[in-house]
C-alpha cells in the first residue's frame, strides 16, 4: 500500500518577502561588474571604500586582550552600562540622583525590542507606538510584532522635515502613547527638527502625557560630538524632567556592527522605580536572549572609560562625520556642475549617514539595471558609501536616471 500524504502542520504558512535592505545588499554582491557601487546597508566606509577598524577601537582590543569566553548577566557588562549611561546623560539630574535604569541589548534593535517589552510588562497601559512616516525599515516590525497598534505621522515634505504635519499627526496621541523620536540623523531622511521645533514637540509630548522613546543610533556620529547629538533627549529628561526611554546601539559610532552592543536605558522619576525597571528589563531580557554578547560590550567599554581611548574616539567621529559631510557636498556640486535636472540642495542640508534623494522608484530600478548602482527602493542612499572613486560615476549615473526615466 502506498503511503498516505498528511497534510503539513504549515499548510496556511505565508512566504514573507526578503527584507528589502539586506536583499539589496545581497544583488549587489551577486553583480560581478566592476563599476558597481553599494549606497544601500548603512555601514560606514572610509575614502576606499573600505570598511573601517576604528583606532580608538583597536586600542580597545589591545587592552581586553585574552578575555575568556564566560557568560555575562543578564544586564550585561556592567562597566559597559555604567559608560553607556554616564555618556547619554551625564551632568543631569536623573544620572546624578540614579534613576536611571539600563540593560545591554543586542544594539539598536535589541534595545527598541527590550524597550517594548519592558512597557507592557510594567503595566504602564501604553497601547498604540507612533512613528515617523518615512522611518526606519524596522520600526513598524518591531513594535507591531510586540502588539502595539502602530500609527505613521507624516514627516517629510519636498526635502525637508514637515514640522507641520508631524505635530497635527501627533496632537491626537494621549497617555497610553508612545511615540519614537529619533534623537539625530533621522533615518531614512536625515531631517533633524530645529531645536525650537524639539521645543514645542516636547512640549506637546508633556502635554499629552505621550512617552518618548529615543532611537539614539548615531550619537557622535552625526555631528561628530556626542553633546550636540544628544541634546534633544537630555531637553526631554533634563529640562522637562519627562520620563522617558533612551535605545543607544555603538553599531555605527564604533564600527561595532556584528558584535551588535546597545544599551536601553529607561528614565523615571525616582530611584526606586529605577530599580523596579531595571529587574523588569533583565526579566525581558531572560525571556528573550537569557544574556548579551560579552567581547564587544569590553570593547566598547574600554573606549568609554579609558581617557586616552575616549580622546581618539572624539577623533574618530569627527573623521567619520567630516567625510561624510564632505561626500554630501561632493555630491551636490557635481550634480550643479552636470546641470541635473531638479533641485539638490537637501542633500548638503540633511545630516547623518543617509540622504534621502526623493527619486521615484522607477529611477532607482534604473540606476541599478543600467548603472549597477544599488540603494533602498525609497530613494535612500548611504552618503557613507560614496568616495572620491565612485562619486562623479554616481552623480553621472544619478543624471542620467533623472533625464531619462
Amino acid at each position: 500500500m502506498g503511503s498516505v500524504t498528511q497534510a503539513s502542520v504549515f499548510e496556511k504558512a505565508e512566504l514573507i518577502p526578503p527584507d528589502a535592505i539586506f536583499d539589496v545588499g545581497r544583488r549587489y554582491v551577486e553583480n560581478t561588474n566592476p563599476n558597481k557601487v553599494n549606497l544601500g546597508q548603512g555601514t560606514y566606509r572610509d575614502e576606499n571604500g573600505n570598511p573601517w577598524v576604528l583606532p580608538s577601537v583597536r586600542m580597545a582590543e589591545a587592552k581586553v586582550g585574552d578575555c575568556g569566553h564566560e557568560y555575562l548577566p543578564i544586564a550585561g557588562l556592567k562597566s559597559f552600562r555604567d559608560g553607556a549611561v554616564r555618556l547619554a546623560f551625564h551632568g543631569t539630574e536623573a544620572f546624578n540622583d540614579n534613576r536611571v535604569a539600563s540593560c545591554q541589548a543586542l544594539s539598536g534593535t535589541g534595545s527598541l525590542l527590550l524597550a517594548g517589552l519592558a512597557l507592557k510588562k510594567a503595566n504602564t497601559g501604553i497601547t498604540t507606538v507612533y512613528i515617523t512616516e518615512p522611518t526606519w525599515s524596522n520600526h513598524a516590525l518591531l513594535f507591531g510584532s510586540q502588539g502595539f497598534e502602530v500609527k505613521k505621522i507624516p514627516y517629510y515634505k519636498k526635502g525637508a522635515f514637515d514640522f507641520e504635519s508631524f505635530m497635527n499627526g501627533l496632537k491626537d496621541a494621549n497617555s497610553s502613547s508612545a511615540v519614537v523620536l529619533h534623537a539625530c540623523a533621522h533615518n531614512p531622511t536625515g531631517c533633524d527638527p530645529t531645536r525650537e521645533q524639539w521645543k514645542e514637540i516636547a512640549s506637546l509630548v508633556q502635554k499629552n502625557g505621550i512617552f518618548p522613546i529615543f532611537d539614539s543610533a548615531y550619537l557622535g556620529f552625526n555631528s561628530g560630538s556626542v553633546e550636540e547629538d544628544a541634546w534633544a533627549l537630555r531637553y526631554f529628561v533634563e529640562d522637562l524632567k519627562l520620563e522617558a526611554s533612551v535605545c543607544l546601539s555603538f553599531a555605527k559610532s564604533m564600527g561595532l556592527y556584528g558584535e551588535r552592543i546597545g544599551l536601553v536605558s529607561f528614565v523615571t522619576s525616582s530611584k526606586e522605580t529605577a530599580r523596579t525597571m531595571s529587574s523588569i528589563l533583565e526579566n525581558v531580557q531572560r525571556a528573550t536572549i537569557s544574556n548579551p554578547p560579552a567581547y564587544g560590550a569590553r570593547i566598547a567599554a574600554k573606549v568609554l572609560g579609558t581617557p586616552e581611548i575616549a580622546e581618539q574616539w572624539s577623533k574618530d567621529l569627527i573623521t567619520m562625520s567630516g567625510r561624510i559631510k564632505s561626500m554630501r557636498q561632493r555630491l551636490y556640486d557635481e550634480l550643479i556642475n552636470l546641470q541635473t535636472p531638479g533641485e539638490w540642495s537637501h542633500l548638503v542640508k540633511q545630516t547623518g549617514m543617509f540622504g534621502y534623494t526623493g527619486i521615484s522608484s522607477s529611477q532607482v530600478a534604473y540606476l541599478e539595471e543600467e548603472h549597477h548602482v544599488y540603494m533602498a527602493d525609497t530613494s535612500r542612499i548611504s552618503i557613507a558609501g560614496l568616495n572620491e572613486g565612485n562619486v562623479v560615476y554616481f552623480a553621472k549615473a544619478l543624471d542620467d536616471a533623472v533625464r531619462t526615466k
